[in-house]
């Protein structure tokens, strides 16, 4: 499952730069998370970053991005692949 910040997002900064996979940005009016990329932080650490620093708890589940910690794990492992460097062949 993905997460979503809610309206009750205050812009407070904290969250963004502890999500490991970038999948947090500022959107138009609060911040948003891009469920592409999102991961629930599972492949790098046991709770939601995010969740654990957001001062007003407005960080739940995303009904319609649900996904089990297998297809999370799954995902991790894409996104951790195409950041890996190139190796070139000799």
């Amino acid at each position: 499952m993905a997460l979503i910040i809610t309206d009750e997002c205050i812009n407070c900064d904290v969250c963004e730069p502890e999500c490991p996979n970038g999948a947090i940005s500022q959107g138009v009016e609060i911040y948003v998370i891009d469920p592409t990329k999102c991961t629930e932080c599972v492949g790098h650490f046991d709770a939601p970053q995010c969740v654990e620093v957001c001062p007003v708890d407005c960080i739940p589940v995303d009904p319609e991005h649900t996904e089990t910690k297998a297809e999370l794990r799954l995902k991790y492992e894409a996104l951790m692949a195409a950041k890996a460097p190139e190796r070139s062949e000799s």
